[in-house]
């Protein structure tokens, strides 16, 4: 049983006693000091093998250009372990449960290659300054399903229990606006594969340099997001409309589709929850991307500790224009020697499926990493207890904005023996944050124009 600690013996007391008292001004102004901005350990940990938090990358590297693929930072890193079957007993408490299975499931070619550890992960000064204004106001509503009196900022910096850290994740800074390109991928057992294409315009209202809490509740608006289908031909044109509520009780999700061949928007009520993630093979959710998104009223939520973890982390090798989709897609996994693990602290939170609701995970547990609030592993378990996916976000700073995002999503279903690739983009155009949208690019009436075009 893995060791799991709380940040401190403040946090443990307030957790103890009233779970939704709010943090007090002494506890918000440790942020900056002792912890990160964001409410991470600014220090090493105890051997050194995670270092000090230093602000991470300040800027980009030499002869990078926005707009190119990411030039590697650390290019020069070399590898400090190989994980693999032979040796994965000796590191089992920096792996999750879920993880510990690919390498029985995979044990002739999967591994970790570990390097070191590189606390990467920036963001602007008014996301910072946004955090420390409202770390002593945000409130969760509605049973924790809805959010108040936060605007841009990490809205539980220091969070009290589940709840609070898994909506760190569904409001962290992942700039502005993006337009971004790229495509899916689901192997066959054998390793055969079709890329699907997608273009993806998003438009993050709550992050705005302007945004606040009384006009964010008052149009009850988290993001708006829209997707379009670009590839194979039998599938162009189907396009998907989402925004995205801050309460979701007093207003639940809206969502449309467009069908090519019924040349229709309609609404799409049941894009949610545990409804199969567009043409996935059946192989997510639709609240699994992102590692999670959507209301959390399903499940009960406990915030288990903090611990030390190998996650993918500054994966830039994956991220490489260099790196061709043949390169990177094979069968079981994807290619472990692109693949760039890094130990981190990570915050442990564990949904488990609320007594009168459904969904196909009866329990999920998802490991945070304490300097971004990026879910970065997902474990996710069926309704009879056993282990049925493991999800695992590769991240990097897309230092233009800064802030740290996943390049690549991987969600591995483990009774199939097959997993789905998301955001391919090695061989497309790389994200666009300095596009200007606006809410009428994301109406139905905009919908039908992507579907159509």
């Amino acid at each position: 049983m893995k060791k799991l600690t709380l940040l401190s013996s403040a946090i443990a007391l307030i957790v103890s006693c009233n779970a939704l008292a709010k943090i007090t001004p002494e506890q918000a102004a440790r942020l900056g000091n002792d912890l990160t901005p964001l409410g991470a350990e600014k220090a090493a940990n105890a051997d050194g093998s995670i270092p000090a938090w230093t602000g991470g990358i300040k800027s980009a590297p030499a002869g990078y250009t926005a707009g190119d693929h990411h030039i590697n930072p650390f290019a020069s890193d070399e590898v400090v372990l190989t994980i693999d079957k032979s040796n994965v007993a000796d590191h089992r408490q920096f792996l999750s449960p879920g993880m510990i299975q690919l390498f029985d499931i995979y044990p002739d070619t999967f591994k970790m290659n570990v390097y070191p550890t590189r606390r990467s992960a920036s963001f602007p000064q008014y996301f910072y300054d946004a955090t420390q204004k409202i770390a002593t106001e945000a409130e969760l509503v509605q049973g924790g399903n809805g959010l108040i009196n936060a605007a841009i900022g990490i809205p539980f910096p220091i969070p009290q229990n589940g709840l609070e850290a898994v909506w760190n994740h569904i409001v962290r800074y992942r700039g502005v606006a993006a337009s971004r390109n790229g495509g899916q991928a689901a192997p066959t057992s054998n390793g055969a594969y079709t890329v699907i294409g997608f273009d993806e315009q998003i438009m993050f209202k709550y992050s705005h340099p302007d945004a606040t809490a009384d006009a964010l509740e008052a149009e009850n608006i988290l993001f708006r997001f829209k997707q379009s289908v670009t590839s194979p031909a039998r599938l162009a044109g189907t396009a998907l409309l989402v925004h995205e509520t801050m309460d979701q009780v007093a207003t639940p999700r809206q969502a449309w589709t467009y069908n090519t061949g019924q040349r229709r928007v309609r609404r799409a009520p049941n894009v949610a929850y545990d409804a199969p993630g567009t043409a996935s093979d059946g192989l997510r959710t639709t609240d699994d991307f992102d590692m999670f998104n959507g209301s959390p009223d399903r499940y009960n939520w406990e915030l288990k500790g903090k611990q030390e973890m190998y996650i993918a982390y500054n994966d830039y090798k994956l991220h490489s224009k260099e790196a061709k989709y043949a390169d990177i897609l094979m069968a079981g996994h994807i290619n472990p020697d692109y693949v760039r693990w890094e130990k981190h602290r990570v915050w442990v939170v564990e949904a488990t499926l609320k007594e009168g609701t459904r969904h196909v995970y009866g329990k999920r547990v998802f490991y945070i990493d304490e300097d971004s609030w990026q879910i970065h592993v997902a474990d996710l378990y069926d309704n009879r207890g056993d282990m049925y996916r493991v999800a695992v976000a590769h991240g990097l700073n897309y230092y233009e904005v800064p802030t740290h995002w996943s390049t690549l999503e991987v969600y591995h279903d483990l009774n199939s023996r097959r997993y789905i690739a998301i955001g391919l983009d090695n061989e497309d155009r790389m994200y666009d944050f300095s596009v200007q949208l606006s809410d009428n690019d994301f109406t139905p009436a905009a919908l039908r124009r992507e579907g159509t075009r």
